[in-house]
């Protein structure tokens, strides 16, 4: 689907970014400054190529962090496996480190352009993608303009829209569907975000579930897992998981008011940046508490309280150390982070109120009796000692939780049979 012409905040956006462009080399010199950018690939960010585009039909994955790219790495191998060559773009370090791990020869990671038009040129006209796929809620009008310009099929998929971001793009109706306007197939992760692309103009919209729900558990390394349960041993263990700024302090306070109850309670903070761990523990150090970070490379002791899990690639191990789980991103403004990882590996989850990245999925998780609300340190608490007093209450819940995410699966199969007809076409194109 192609859309009109842009409309007047549009061409405002494009004059803007063309403009901040010229600025670009001093503020990606910044963020390498600040360890945000990969120094030898900062070319990559300006849509200078690292590497060759290789024969044959490809499709570029677009995600934009860590989430997204565990959500979509299935959907690129099954890519794969059909004889396609995938470029995966991304734009976090975090990110571009999974990927590495992931090392496959027909795929190819790189950086994702700036949103201004002669960067996201240059990028396409080295690649020359045959299709788009862009994850979740990735909408940049220049890139999205310029591959509706160049013919080339774009299909957001595991399309999210919040209701808070649902509400700001009404405020701008035409320059939303001119922009959706670009999307050839919107396939949203649930009704509630298919209406809310339909509402705002995307022409082809169908609800397809969430690939995260598709996705394996995440891997944890057999000799460090065995490793930290033996360390463990039988103490009771409260993960905090994702955890944004204004929320690691609700789970400190959580931790003293359960010392006398829980005894032995071993709290395990993993930051969803783990640059954040020296802060985390000097917050657990004002508090008192015997505090580790796993970045020095120890592992918890006997008296350890807080463990502050400050390194990239190991949520998995924890996951499989709790049997209670506060999912991060939802005591603060944030929206919340997926619980999925959490309740398949059988962990009870705790949230917070502010959960619309996930709303729906966290409403059937609290009506199937998956997931306990908290709002605070004393409600949290509350919840956390009741579980572990509670063991049958505990069972029923893992369960529930557990049900609700197998219940949801099979958005992968529903993907890759809407976008079968864009690869069909690559397919007769090429040859």
């Amino acid at each position: 689907m192609r859309s009109n012409g842009p409309t007047v905040p549009l061409r405002l956006y494009r004059g803007l970014t063309s403009a901040a462009s010229l600025l670009a080399p001093a503020w990606l010199a910044h963020r390498v400054r600040k360890g945000k950018e990969d120094p030898r690939r900062i070319a990559e960010r300006r849509g200078i190529a690292s590497a060759e585009r290789p024969k044959g039909p490809m499709v570029w994955v677009h995600g934009a962090s860590v989430g997204e790219i565990l959500s979509i790495l299935p959907l690129t191998e099954r890519l794969l496996e059909r004889g396609f060559r995938v470029l995966v773009t991304s734009g976090t370090l975090t990110s571009s480190r999974i990927l590495a791990r992931r090392a496959h020869p027909g795929l190819i990671h790189q950086f994702v352009p700036l949103d201004a038009r002669r960067f996201v040129a240059r990028f396409l006209d080295h690649w020359q993608p045959d299709l788009a796929l862009m994850a979740e809620s990735e909408l940049w009008p220049n890139l999205m303009g310029e591959l509706s310009r160049r013919g080339t099929p774009l299909v957001l998929v595991n399309g999210r829209l919040s209701e808070r971001s649902g509400e700001r793009w009404a405020k701008l109706p035409k320059s939303a569907r001119t922009l959706l306007g670009t999307v050839d197939l919107c396939l949203a992760q649930s009704h509630e975000d298919a209406e809310r692309f339909h509402a705002l103009g995307a022409p082809r919209v169908a609800a397809t579930g969430n690939l995260k729900f598709d996705v394996p558990p995440p891997e944890a390394d057999p000799e460090a897992l065995a490793e930290m349960q033996a360390q463990v041993g039988d103490r009771p263990v409260l993960l905090a998981a994702s955890t944004h700024p204004g929320e690691d302090e609700s789970v400190i306070e959580t931790h003293l008011r359960l010392r006398d109850s829980l005894p032995g309670l071993l709290t395990i903070i993993v930051p969803r940046h783990p640059e954040r761990g020296e802060a985390i523990e000097a917050l657990a150090a004002q508090a008192e508490l015997d505090t580790i970070r796993r970045a020095t490379g120890y592992l918890p002791g006997d008296a350890t309280e807080i463990y502050v899990a400050d390194t990239i690639g190991e949520l998995g191990i924890f996951y499989r150390l709790a049997p209670v789980v506060f999912v991060g991103g939802s005591l603060v403004r944030h929206g919340g982070q997926t619980p999925i990882e959490a309740a398949k590996l059988g962990a009870v989850v705790l949230h917070g109120p502010h959960i619309w990245n996930f709303g729906a999925l966290y409403a059937q998780l609290d009506a199937d009796g998956g997931a306990l609300p908290v709002s605070d340190a004393e409600s949290m608490a509350e919840a956390v000692y009741t579980l572990f007093a509670d063991h049958d209450l505990y069972q029923r819940t893992a369960e529930a939780a557990w049900r609700t995410t197998e219940a949801l699966s099979g958005a992968m199969e529903r993907t890759l049979t809407a976008i079968e007809p864009y690869l069909a076409q690559i397919r007769l194109a090429r040859r």
